[in-house]
């Protein structure tokens, strides 16, 4: 049984064989300073409503708030683990932010990673006896079951459960997927905000359909028994991750870092990913996509397949040095392909952000990514210069003043260049948008060129369509032209 304020609930925990009792549990439903009123989880399809009440009724959260990814939400989020000193901005650049993370928390574990299905061989090859397969991890049902039913009751207590709808590819694509994940941390909100196609408009597009179920928690209900490592609660000795592919299921606990956390990278679209393209005839990789048009304007799309921390980002983001030559990155990380009904091989870039290691990027091996990371980007476990910049190894020459205070990701703030012990964990990360628009940049054009604008739209509208044209659209057109006016 589970006991939520004073109500004393009985559920059925995680089970192959049956589902959570879904029954409303409106005292899990209150609302933040920001948060969508609580009567708008009424207003969600029956498929996701169902999925919500069952994990917040597991998961006994003290509040539910249903993302909708707007700048509005995101600022608050930011403000709210500022606060709590999870994140600190680094003031050099615009709208970024470092966070250090518990050290026994820094990477993907690949070995607390599990597939569960029936049969062993639907997951992994059989290797000889006594040799260790090393193509993955397998678990049965049962033992899956028993593991989550150990963790995921009552973990969420005194939080607060997100509902990050997203879409891994551009959103109503025939090859994109959509998923729904629940969280306790607003740092993955934040980040999967920025790989993913993450908000309302996701839900509107999904309707009543189906979709992959992400359960992800921290591990760490309130109030926890010691203090959190630098303001970063995980529970790394409980730590697993979960793959479910018959139920289309993801269910991560116990680490917030990226790799373990933010569902929709390698848990969805790699692992669950390539076994969907495996049901559905087509491919899920771990290759970057990129665009290369010669001298002669003949463009032609790369995909390859490289591990990971070898460089494959700084490649997908090269800038070419034969004349003539262009380089375009689609992707630096995973690719969905599939033949069109013409025989063509076509592919997407399902994430919307790059998730790149931090260490050994610089001016001269990616100038591209050095050029984006610094306006809305997270960055964690790297370095700290006084000034409010980053830096990790790769950038020395980045330092003109050699006496400049740097604090290390473990926050040494004496730290020195020329260390024995690195600035950053070598598996640092830098999280950003792979597009963005500069507003500012945007609107530096002069009021005459949008006033223009505006009388050709006029004109086009009168021309193509005239009295059939709404007011209301005429209306709008008439009111920009008055602000426009108005400005100096």
């Amino acid at each position: 049984m589970l006991s939520i304020g004073n109500q004393v609930l009985k559920f059925t925990a995680y089970s192959h064989r049956s589902q959570l009792i879904a029954l409303t549990c409106q005292s899990c439903v209150r609302s933040l300073s920001y948060a969508v009123p609580k009567e708008n989880i009424t207003q969600l399809s029956p498929k996701v409503k169902s999925f919500v009440e069952e994990r917040a009724r597991l998961c006994q959260p003290n509040d539910i708030h249903i993302c909708d990814g707007s700048d509005k939400e995101n600022n608050y989020l930011l403000d709210l683990m500022q606060k709590q000193g999870m994140i600190e901005p680094l003031n050099k650049y615009k709208n970024c932010w470092l966070t250090r993370t518990d050290p026994a928390d820094v990477a993907r574990v690949e070995s607390l990673t599990y597939i569960s299905t029936h049969n062993k061989r639907d997951t992994i090859p059989t290797p000889k006896d006594g040799v260790k397969g090393t193509l993955g991890n397998w678990m049965s049902r049962e033992e899956m079951d028993n593991a989550l039913n150990q963790r995921f009751p009552g973990c969420m207590k005194g939080r607060t459960m997100y509902v990050i709808p997203f879409s891994m590819g551009p959103i109503g694509s025939p090859l994109s997927k959509i998923g729904i994940q629940l969280t306790d941390s607003p740092y993955v909100v934040a980040s999967m905000r920025v790989m993913t196609r993450m908000g309302s408009h996701v839900l509107k597009t999904l309707e009543n359909e189906d979709f992959i179920k992400c359960m992800h928690s921290i591990g760490q209900p309130l109030p926890m028994s010691k203090p959190a490592v630098n303001n970063w609660p995980c529970n790394p000795a409980q730590t697993i991750i979960g793959h479910i592919p018959e139920n289309n299921e993801i269910s991560s606990f116990g680490s917030g870092y990226g790799g373990n956390s933010l569902l929709g990278k390698k848990c969805f679209a790699l692992r669950l990913g390539s076994i969907l393209a495996k049901r559905e005839g087509w491919l899920a990789e771990h290759m970057l996509i990129l665009g290369i048009t010669n001298p002669k304007g003949v463009k032609k799309y790369v995909v390859a397949a490289f591990p990971s921390a070898c460089g494959k980002t700084n490649l997908a983001m090269m800038t070419p040095t034969l004349p003539g030559y262009k380089v375009e990155c689609v992707g630096d990380d995973i690719s969905w392909m599939r033949f069109d009904e013409n025989g063509v091989l076509r592919a997407i870039n399902p994430e919307f952000g790059f998730f790149g290691v931090a260490p050994g990027t610089s001016e001269k091996t990616n100038p591209n990514a050095m050029n984006t990371i610094q306006r809305n980007t997270i960055f964690t476990n790297v370095a700290k210069t006084e000034d409010g910049g980053f830096y990790w190894e790769g950038l020395e020459h980045h330092i003109k003043d050699k006496n400049i205070q740097i604090t290390s990701w473990l926050g040494d703030k004496n730290w020195k260049l020329g260390s024995d012990k690195p600035s950053s964990h070598p598996n640092s990360r830098f999280c950003t948008p792979a597009k963005k628009v500069d507003f500012e940049e945007l609107f530096s054009v002069p009021k005459d060129f949008w006033l223009e604008e505006c009388d050709r739209i006029r004109n086009y509208f009168t021309e193509q369509v005239n009295n059939d044209m709404p007011d209301e659209v005429w209306n709008q057109l008439k009111q920009l032209q008055q602000r426009l006016q108005q400005q100096k």
